[in-house]
Formats: structure tokens, sequence, C-alpha cells
């Protein structure tokens, strides 16, 4: 099997923020990570090359593929900032209404930019998908810790 290449790094999230080329999204970044700090509790971390992680989860799928992966996390790329979330887009389509100008994909929340976005709304989305994904991983059996 090959080696996953979504796995925590020691990489500074610091550094890698300062080195995002647009001067918005840099801004945006640093901002998101104090949200997500926020609301998670736990420390940013680098996970691959582009994602900023928060807190770990360890799981094992019924095929026997296992893994790591940030509970919350969230990439400054270049097109967009992408939101990877754990909630269910029925159950939470009144906060995604709320959110303002984005899109979606399963896991996934697309936004040019926070200035875009309610930030109450957003925030209220990564509780729902912290709280998820806890549910989730407590029902599987699958360890959550921080990074």
């Amino acid at each position: 099997m090959a080696e996953l290449k979504t796995k925590a790094t020691n990489v500074s999230v610091e550094d890698f923020i300062a080195k995002v080329p647009n001067e918005t999204r840099r801004a945006d970044a640093q901002s998101m990570v104090n949200l997500f700090e926020k609301v998670s509790g736990w420390k940013a971390q680098m996970w691959g090359p582009t994602i900023i992680g928060f807190g770990r989860y360890s799981y094992t799928y019924d095929s026997g593929h296992s893994g790591d992966m940030c509970v919350l996390g969230f990439s400054p790329r270049s097109t967009n900032l992408v939101i990877y979330t754990g909630v269910d887009q029925v159950e939470s389509a009144s906060l995604l209404k709320a959110l303002g100008k984005h899109k979606v994909s399963k896991a996934c929340i697309y936004i040019n930019k926070l200035a875009d976005v309610d930030m109450t709304a957003l925030e209220k989305l990564l509780k729902a998908s912290l709280a998820a994904t806890k549910k989730r991983s407590k029902e599987k059996g699958w360890p959550i810790t921080a990074t």
C-alpha cells in the first residue's frame, strides 16, 4: 500500500502561512488558525504539505485501511480557502445558507475570502463539524487526541 501523503509533519505553520503568496489569503489563513484554535482547543499543525490541521483521530475502515487525520483542517490554496469538514450537508443546510458565498463538495467547503462569509455561521459550522467527527469517532472506537 502506498504511504499516505496527508500526515502530521513538523513543518512550522507560521512559516507555511508566511509563504502564501496572496496577501489576503495569507491574512485569512492566520485568522482561520485563530478561529480553529478557539473552536477546537488544539494548536495548529501541518498535515502534508498544505493542510493546517487541528487535533488528530486514528481510523480503521471496514476494509482494514487505517491511518490518522486531523479532526478539523483547512488549506489556503491559490484559488480559495478549502475547509475540510465532517458536517452533514443536509443537517447543516441552514448554517451553510447563512455562511454566505461558498461552494461545497462531499467533505469540503470552498470560500474565496473570509470577507465573503458570515464568521458567526463559519464558527457554528466548525463546531458542528467537530461534534460530528467526535460522535463518529466515538461510535467507531477511533481515538481522538491533540496533535
